[in-house]
């Protein structure tokens, strides 16, 4: 027989009470550390921020030490609670150069996550130090109890100075130990109500977070397909249709000739036949860079291996990826590598690619697809409207990932993308 009894949970309340006691009281210091740091390091940046590499390093190393104690906030109550956030990312604008990095300082700055997080530990430090003054309220009053067994006659209230003689000894300690283990209930049970209050979205702000990035999706979906009509236009009206003209021009020649030079007129149809055989290969390549089959036949590895093979330059292949991912991720992943390779074959002059790929869990039940091409050209890449890196980013954007680009003048250009598994 089986019992429909649920399992208690109580038990499980409790872990989750003197967990977040001991984690404040842990917090205590380390937040009290961090929060000097930071505002000092605040105080002297602006203070030098004349003295330009300075002062700006010290407001660049407060805004970063802030968001590792947002982060570590947010990882301690999702740890502790289990309230589905999000894991919070360092943000970036995905842009190079200086101006892309003053992009990414103000992005970082304006994220509202962040600062909920800032929020949450400095609440979180104040309570801190309350739990630890209760505890030691706790084993002050219990100590005071006690005293007179050993002989003690007189002491005072645990954490004030009231004295307390005679009889009031017990009555005061064991008063007072009970008083700090009630403000330890109450800071137990204050925390999970302040940090849901805190870091938990509203409904209205999760759906318009979501409303936020399905227009972001949209219009990358949008914008890539634009970028993705150019390219095939493009691919057609300088590859396949100059040689299908061809084709019918010496087809035309031939059947000219076919009465009055049969050994000509077979040397033109030898030739036709050959350009349409090449058109047809230039048609094949253009359709999988569209969709490559392979892709949903043997996987991203495979798909990936017969890629590089066709590269015009030698291609390093790192792929370790646990299952499959979505098409939609696997496409994309895809479709950046092949424009990477095209990009460093026709515009870097590289002559070695790298190529990287993990699939990582960055949060439990969270994968994500990562990919990194790194060439040995002239770098100087950059994000033109319409070109092939254009593409690129539209295109992991319109599939919920992120993509940065690095490509100093001299070389070498490095693409790292990140698209969730799930997309």
């Amino acid at each position: 027989m089986t019992s429909d009894t649920p399992p208690p949970v109580r038990p499980r309340r409790l872990l989750v009470r003197l967990g977040a006691l001991a984690q404040l009281a842990a917090i205590a210091p380390v937040g009290l550390a961090l929060f000097t740091i930071v505002l000092t390091f605040f105080g002297t940046g602006i203070g030098t921020i004349l003295v330009l590499g300075f002062g700006l390093l010290l407001l660049i190393a407060a805004l970063y030490i802030a968001w590792a104690a947002s982060w570590l906030e947010h990882e301690r109550v999702e740890g502790l609670y289990g309230y589905g956030l999000p894991p919070l990312r360092a943000r970036t604008s995905g842009q190079p150069g200086f101006a892309g990095f003053l992009r990414t300082l103000w992005a970082q700055f304006t994220d509202a996550g962040m600062w909920r997080g800032i929020g949450s530990a400095a609440i979180a430090t104040a309570l801190g130090w309350v739990v630890i003054g209760a505890v030691w309220g706790v084993i002050s009053g219990f100590a005071l109890a006690l005293s007179p067994l050993t002989g003690g006659t007189t002491g005072t209230f645990p954490l004030t100075a009231i004295p307390l003689t005679g009889g009031w000894i017990v009555v005061g300690g064991l008063f007072g130990a009970l008083l700090s283990l009630g403000i330890l209930f109450g800071v137990s049970l204050l925390d999970g109500v302040v940090t849901r209050g805190v870091l938990v979205p509203s409904r209205e702000a999760l759906l318009a977070e979501q409303a936020r990035t399905a227009g972001v999706q949209r219009a990358g979906a949008v914008r890539a397909s634009e970028v993705e009509r150019t390219r095939i236009e493009r691919d057609l009206h300088d590859g396949v249709q100059p040689r299908l003209v061809s084709v019918g021009m010496t087809l035309g020649l031939a059947q000219q000739k076919i009465d009055t030079d049969p050994a000509a007129a077979k040397t033109l149809i030898d030739e036709a036949h050959t350009s349409t055989k090449a058109a047809i290969t230039e048609l094949r390549q253009l359709a999988r860079g569209i969709h490559a089959s392979v892709l949903d036949d043997r996987g991203l590895d495979a798909a990936l291996s017969a890629l590089a093979a066709r590269s015009h330059v030698p291609v390093s292949l790192d792929v370790r990826v646990d299952g499959r991912c979505s098409s939609i991720a696997e496409a994309a992943v895809y479709f950046v590598i092949a424009e990477s390779l095209t990009n460093a074959a026709k515009h870097a002059r590289a002559t070695d690619v790298r190529v990287v790929v993990r699939s990582r869990e960055e949060a439990p039940g969270t994968r994500v697809l990562w990919a990194r091409v790194e060439d040995n050209g002239i770098g100087g890449a950059t994000v033109a409207p319409g070109g092939g890196i254009d593409g690129i980013m539209n295109r992991i954007v319109a599939a919920g990932g992120t993509a940065r680009l690095d490509s100093p003048v001299g070389g070498p250009t490095a693409l790292e993308v990140s698209v969730p598994c799930a997309s």
